[in-house]
């Protein structure tokens, strides 16, 4: 019998159903009402009413993305089905860890959106309004570099001994960039994935031309292994992309973090994730019209974070820092150019895959550039440079 890949529609349906029950259970005689689906590729989120108040609800399907368990990774839909019903009900299930971190995060007066409840796999949220750190940068380009270390002061008490507590008992590892590179794109397998990127995105041509490329800065990057970090690991915050940064009370108030992925790693890992995505605006369909300001401003930003290492650190800390980066420009482009036609994907990805061929042309001129043993400083400052010129297309 052939493998029968999921469908979109009948997965969402169950997810949708383990909210409205998970509602139900946790805050029981309260009227519930499901309001718009937030497309995502990572898991299902739907807006939910209960009573007077508005939540998010995210379900997990097997800790996976849903471009993956949609491609039929974990099987056919009855297998999903089957397995989703024991995953839900694991303490070690990837949202019974986030609404710890959460609960940690604001126990230790970092703010973030509350855990407002979690039941049945359930993760229930509170609603944050306000612009987002990218939203903040597209309008004020000359802020760009106080606004990113703004972001950082936010997350000052990360290191903090209940934070530090609730990481080693439950931490969010497998959202790690690095990680996640390593296990898309291993072996046989990762280059069969690589392969096939593209076929309900993007015309035959623009496909093979991209897949070629990412082929090419995948082999670079594996063999540009990063060995583990001088120093402790610390407490990182794992997902700290300008979206999941939020400025409700005014760009000069402390922020409000969301989805955290907490787990231990490289002091450079949260800059290289937040650089990386707001490089990843740049060359995208997000209306920077001043360009050039905003890479100055990121530019900025990162030396900022370097300034109290010696030349010789700075140096190591900014090889791993544009590893890092191109890792994780590689696994989101992957992911959205991976995802079925008829997943609904967000606005943002949409831009991404447009442009990719720009990415592309960015990656493969950092990436040989590292390849070769090029001194750091000179990578960055041409790596710059390419983003700022392919913007500029």
């Amino acid at each position: 019998m052939p493998h029968v890949l999921p469908e979109p529609g009948a997965l969402f349906e169950l997810s949708a159903d383990r909210i409205r029950r998970a509602a139900a259970e946790e805050w029981p005689g309260e009227p519930v009402t499901l309001g718009a689906h937030v497309p995502s590729v990572t898991g299902y989120v739907r807006r939910v009413q209960l009573g007077g108040r508005e939540l998010f609800a995210k379900d997990s399907v097997l800790g996976l993305s849903l471009v993956s368990v949609l491609r039929g990774v974990a099987g056919d839909g009855g297998q999903v089905r089957a397995a989703q019903a024991a995953y839900a009900t694991s303490p070690a299930s990837l949202l019974a860890r986030e609404a710890a971190q959460l609960r940690a995060l604001d126990a230790a007066g970092i703010r973030v959106g509350r855990c407002a409840g979690y039941r049945r796999g359930v993760l229930f949220t509170e609603t944050v309004t306000g612009p987002s750190l990218l939203d903040l940068i597209t309008k004020e380009p000359a802020r760009t570099a106080d606004l990113m270390t703004g972001s950082f002061c936010g997350l000052a008490a990360l290191q903090s001994p209940a934070v530090v507590a609730a990481v080693d008992t439950a931490p969010i590892a497998e959202r790690g960039i690095d990680t996640t590179f390593r296990r898309k794109f291993n072996g046989i397998s990762g280059r069969a994935y690589v392969a096939r990127l593209g076929a309900d995105q993007l015309d035959e041509r623009t496909r093979r031309g991209v897949a070629a490329v990412l082929g090419t800065v995948v082999a670079r990057l594996l063999k540009l292994r990063l060995t583990p970090a001088p120093g402790p690991r610390l407490i990182v915050y794992g997902d700290l992309k300008p979206e999941h940064v939020l400025f409700p009370d005014g760009p000069d108030e402390h922020p409000v973090f969301i989805d955290p992925g907490l787990s231990r790693g490289g002091a450079h890992q949260d800059t290289a994730k937040l650089v990386s995505r707001a490089l990843l605006a740049v060359l995208t369909a997000t209306p920077l019209h001043h360009a050039a300001l905003v890479v100055e401003g990121i530019d900025a930003f990162t030396q900022d974070q370097a300034r109290h290492s010696s030349r010789a650190e700075r140096g190591m800390w900014l090889r791993r820092l544009l590893v890092t980066w191109l890792m994780d420009s590689v696994n989101i482009l992957s992911t959205y150019l991976a995802a079925p036609a008829a997943l609904p994907l967000p606005d943002h990805a949409r831009a991404v895959v447009d442009a990719a061929p720009a990415l592309c042309t960015v990656l493969d001129s950092v990436s040989a550039n590292l390849a070769a043993g090029t001194n750091p400083d000179v990578v960055w400052r041409l790596a710059l440079a390419s983003v700022t010129r392919e913007a500029a297309r």
